[in-house]
C-alpha cells in the first residue's frame, strides 16, 4: 500500500519530524530530523561525513534498523485540533545522494507500516481521533 494523497499532502507541508532509533544497550533516542520523501523512501541525513558520526547513524549502523518517524503539528488549543502521521520503517545507510538540502550522505528509511490521524483538521469530540492504519510492506524484512 501506499499514502493516500491526503497523507502524502501532509508530508509535504511537514518538513521536519522526529526520528526515534534505538542503541545497542537498548535506550531508545529521539531527535527532530528535516526529511525527504520521493515516494517510496523516507531520507534523513545531511551534507558532509559527519553526519554519519550522530547518533541516529551510529544506532542504525549497529544493526538496529528498526525506526519511527513521527510528523504531527498542533493547530490549535482551542478547540483541541491535532494532526499526525506516525511511520514505522526499516532505516538502511549510507547513501550518498544529493537531498534537498543538497548533497549529502543519507539514511533511507522503508515504510512497513504507518498511522495518520485527523488529517482533515477537526476538532476532537467524545472520543479520540480514529486512526488510519497501513501496512506498506513486510514489517519482518
Amino acid at each position: 500500500m501506499t499514502f493516500t494523497d491526503q497523507e502524502l499532502a501532509f508530508l509535504r507541508g511537514q518538513p521536519l519530524a522526529r526520528l526515534a532509533t534505538v542503541s545497542p544497550e537498548g535506550q531508545p533516542d529521539v531527535v527532530p530530523v528535516a526529511v525527504e520523501y520521493d515516494g517510496t523512501h523516507f531520507w534523513v541525513g545531511g551534507p558532509g561525513s559527519g553526519v554519519t558520526r550522530t547518533r541516529k547513524f551510529r544506532n542504525v549502523r549497529a544493526g538496529n534498523g528498526k525506526v519511527s518517524l513521527v510528523f504531527d503539528d498542533m493547530v490549535s488549543f482551542e478547540p483541541f485540533v491535532a494532526r499526525g502521521l506516525r511511520i514505522y520503517g526499516r532505516a538502511e545507510h549510507p547513501f550518498e545522494r544529493t537531498g534537498v538540502i543538497g548533497p549529502g550522505v543519507y539514511m533511507r528509511i522503508t515504510p512497513t507500516v504507518s498511522w495518520s490521524w485527523n488529517l482533515e483538521g477537526e476538532p476532537v469530540g467524545d472520543t479520540w481521533y480514529e486512526p488510519r492504519r497501513t501496512v506498506h510492506s513486510d514489517a519482518t524484512s
